[in-house]
C-alpha cells in the first residue's frame, strides 16, 4: 500500500492513544465523578452538534475529496484557489441550519421536556460547539488531500479528548458549574479548530483567492460541482440523522440517565472502527484520483484491500474488547450502573464492525456517477432509523436502540454492495475476508462455550488466559494464513527494523 500503509499505520497509532486518553476519561472519571445524567447530557449536546455540522457542511468534506485533484495541478499547487469555496460554502451551510434549528426551539423543547429538561436548558450550546467542530473538520479534509493525515487525527483523537478530559475534571471538582462545563465545550473544539487551520497553512500550498478565470474557463467543472454538492446535501439530510437518532430518542422517550448509560456502551463498541478512520483517510483521496482516471481495476483493487484490512483489524478489536468485557466492567467505577448494558455493547460493537468494514463502499459509490443511487440508500436508512428506533425503544429500551442501530445498517449497506455489482461492476469482497469471518465466528462460539463450561473463567485471570489463547489464537491463524498480506509485510518490516 505504500503511502496508504504508513500514513495509516501512523494515524491508527495515533488515534489509539487518543483512545487510551478516551479510556480514561470515559472508564474512570465520567463514571465515577459525573452522574449518568450529566454523562447524557454531554453525549447528547455532541450528538447534536454531529448532527448539525453534518447537515452544515454542505457536502464539502466528500466534493473536496472528488473535486481537488481536477483543481490541482503540478502547474498550479495553490489548487486554483479551492481551498477558499471550502471555508465558504460550509459558513453558508452553518448560517442556514442555524436559522433552522432556531426555528426549531420551540417544538423540540417540548419533545425534550418531560423526560431532559436539562437537554433545553442548553439548547443553545449547541451552536458555538457545532460551529468550531464544523471547521475543524473541514481543515482535516482539506489536510487529507494534502496526504498529511497524522496531525489532525491527533488533534482529532488526543487533544480534543485530553481537553476533554480537563473539562470533566474540572467539572467533576466543582471548579466549573455546568454552565462553565458548557463553556469549556466550546473553548476546547475552538482550540482544536485553531490548531487544524495553522497545520494546513503551514504545510500546503494553500490560497484563499478564488481563480475566477479558472472558474470561467471550466464552466462544466463548476456545474459538477455545484449539482454534486446539492446532492451531497439532500443525502446528508437523510444518511447524517441515522447515525444520532439512537441517542435522541433514548434523551426524549427514557430520559438523559439512560442517555449516559448507552453513551458508555456506545464508547466501548466505537473502539472497533477506529482502525477503519486512518484507512480510508488516507485512501479516499487516491480513490477519487483512480475514478477520475476511469482506473476501475485500482479501484476495485484498492476497495478490496482497505475492506479486507478493516474488517480484520475490525474484528481483532472486537475480540479483544468482548473478550474482556466483564473485567472492564469489574474495574468500571460504579460499572453495576453501567453493566445492564452489556447486551447493548456486543450489538452495536457488530453495527461498528460493519460501519468500519463498508464505509469505503460507500464512498467508491458516491465517487461513482451512479451517486443518485447513494442518496436513494440514504434516505432508506434514515427511514429504517426512525421506524426501529420508534417501534423498538418503547418496547425494548436501550437494546431496541442497539438493534435499530445494526438493522439500519445492515440494509443500507446491503443496498450498497448491490449497487456496486450490479452498476460499477466491482465488488468490495474477497476470499480472505470470507476466512476472516469464520475465524471471527469460531473465537465467538469457543468463548461461549468456555463460558459455559467453565464460568469461573469470566473472571478477571479468567478473561487475561482467554484473551491470549482466543485472541492470540484470532491474530496467529490470521498471520499464518496471510489474510492480509500487506499487514504481514508490515509487521515483517518492523520486525526485521528492530533487529
Amino acid at each position: 500500500m505504500g503511502i496508504i500503509a504508513r500514513q495509516s499505520i501512523k494515524g491508527t497509532i495515533v488515534t489509539y492513544i487518543g483512545v487510551a486518553v478516551g479510556f480514561l476519561t470515559t472508564f474512570f472519571v465520567l463514571t465515577r465523578f459525573l452522574t449518568a445524567e450529566e454523562i447524557g447530557l454531554a453525549r447528547v449536546l455532541l450528538d447534536a452538534a454531529t448532527l448539525f455540522i453534518g447537515l452544515a457542511q454542505l457536502g464539502t468534506s466528500a466534493s473536496v475529496i472528488r473535486f481537488f485533484p481536477y483543481f490541482r495541478t503540478p502547474q498550479q499547487p495553490a489548487s486554483h484557489g479551492f481551498f477558499f469555496w471550502t471555508m465558504l460554502v460550509p459558513l453558508v451551510g452553518f448560517i442556514v441550519f442555524a436559522l433552522i434549528y432556531h426555528a426549531c426551539h420551540v417544538p423540540l423543547a417540548a419533545w425534550f421536556s418531560e423526560k431532559s429538561p436539562l437537554f433545553v436548558d442548553y439548547y443553545y450550546a449547541v451552536l458555538p460547539i457545532a460551529f468550531f467542530m464544523l471547521y475543524q473538520t473541514v481543515f482535516e479534509t482539506c489536510s487529507n488531500v494534502l496526504m498529511r493525515i497524522v496531525v489532525p487525527r491527533a488533534v482529532r483523537e488526543v487533544l480534543v479528548r485530553i481537553g476533554l478530559l480537563v473539562c470533566y475534571l474540572l467539572y467533576a471538582f466543582r471548579v466549573l458549574s455546568l454552565d462553565g462545563f458548557v463553556l469549556a465545550l466550546c473553548i476546547n473544539y475552538a482550540v482544536a479548530a485553531v490548531v487544524n487551520v495553522a497545520y494546513v497553512f503551514a504545510v500546503g500550498h494553500i490560497s484563499l483567492r478564488p481563480d475566477w478565470a479558472f472558474l470561467r474557463a471550466n464552466r462544466p467543472l463548476v456545474r459538477r460541482y455545484l449539482l454534486y454538492t446539492a446532492f451531497l446535501l439532500v443525502s446528508a439530510l437523510a444518511s447524517v440523522v441515522a447515525p444520532t437518532l439512537s441517542s435522541f430518542f433514548l434523551t426524549a422517550k427514557m430520559g438523559l440517565s439512560y442517555t449516559g448509560v448507552f453513551a458508555i456502551a456506545t464508547y466501548m463498541a466505537v473502539m472497533v472502527s477506529i482502525p477503519y478512520r486512518s484507512l480510508t483517510a488516507i485512501a479516499s483521496p487516491q480513490l477519487a484520483d483512480a475514478l477520475k482516471r476511469n482506473a476501475r481495476q485500482e479501484a476495485a483493487a484498492l476497495l478490496q484491500q482497505v475492506t479486507g484490512n478493516a474488517l480484520l483489524v475490525g474484528c481483532l478489536v472486537f475480540l479483544l474488547l468482548w473478550l474482556n468485557i466483564d473485567l472492564i466492567y469489574t474495574l468500571l467505577p460504579n460499572g453495576a450502573t453501567y453493566a445492564v448494558a452489556r447486551r447493548e455493547v456486543f450489538i452495536l460493537a457488530l453495527s461498528q464492525l460493519l460501519l468500519a468494514t463498508f464505509s469505503f463502499s460507500v464512498m467508491l459509490l458516491n465517487y461513482s456517477r451512479f451517486y443518485g443511487f447513494s442518496l436513494l440508500f440514504s434516505f432508506v436508512l434514515t427511514a429504517l432509523a426512525v421506524v426501529f428506533n420508534n417501534m423498538l425503544i418503547p418496547v425494548c429500551g436501550m437494546t431496541g436502540a442497539a438493534l435499530s442501530n445494526l438493522g439500519s445498517y445492515a440494509v443500507y449497506f446491503a443496498l450498497v454492495i448491490l449497487a456496486l455489482v450490479g452498476l460499477c461492476r466491482i465488488s468490495p469482497f474477497s476470499r480472505t475476508q470470507l476466512w476472516t469471518l469464520v475465524l471471527f465466528v469460531a473465537v465467538l462460539v469457543c468463548n461461549y462455550l468456555i463460558l459455559c463450561l467453565l464460568p469461573c473463567a469470566a473472571g478477571g485471570w479468567g478473561s487475561l488466559l482467554r484473551t491470549l489463547l482466543l485472541g492470540g489464537g484470532f491474530a496467529g491463524l490470521a498471520y499464518c494464513l496471510s489474510l492480509s498480506p500487506q499487514l504481514n509485510a508490515l509487521l515483517r518490516s518492523l520486525f526485521v527494523s528492530r533487529h
